[in-house]
């Protein structure tokens, strides 16, 4: 068994701009930080755009999982996400993870649609494979910061850093 997800790669201009986050929101929190507070911050290398959670799967199932999702993604022309709203979830005064994704009025767009119908193709697809729907709603973000402990001091002062509006 080998835990997977299908994901989205980004580019490296992407990973240096969600670098750059993290740096402005450990700027912001530091003064007040305390040990109580624990922070995973993302690396680097492994940031990436999860299209589905899959859990724990049978490794042959993995190279005619591949080939399914290969055939769906040439029918689908590139499209430009952009990464310019940091929010948490699971909300942003109690926030377990932090996130950039595209703003809401993106997500109304032609290009979320198209998204949006990658995503129900592949969602279909694993559904042929076996697997359960998922019963969360889609939304397209890529993790910062996983807070393990200390979201009720973290939530306020991020609200109050004005990091959530840029």
């Amino acid at each position: 068994m080998i835990r997977a997800f299908l994901a989205i790669e980004i580019s490296d201009e992407v990973r240096t701009a969600i670098v750059q986050v993290q740096q402005d929101i450990k700027e912001r929190l530091a003064p007040h930080l305390s040990k109580e507070i624990r922070i995973a911050w993302g690396q680097r290398n492994s940031f990436h755009l999860t299209v589905r959670f899959l859990g724990e799967i049978e490794k042959q199932l993995i190279d005619p999982l591949r080939e399914a999702i290969a055939k769906i993604r040439q029918s689908h022309s590139t499209i430009q996400i952009p990464l310019d709203r940091l929010q948490a979830f699971p909300n942003v005064l109690k926030p377990r993870v932090l996130w950039v994704g595209p703003s809401e009025l993106w997500l109304q767009s032609e290009a979320a649609k198209r998204l949006v119908e990658l995503h129900q193709e592949i969602e279909s697809c694993c559904h042929s494979f076996g697997f359960a729907a998922d019963e969360k709603p889609f939304s397209p973000h890529l993790t910062v910061a996983r807070i393990k402990t200390g979201e009720r001091q973290v939530g306020p002062l991020l609200a109050q850093s004005g990091l959530y509006e840029r």
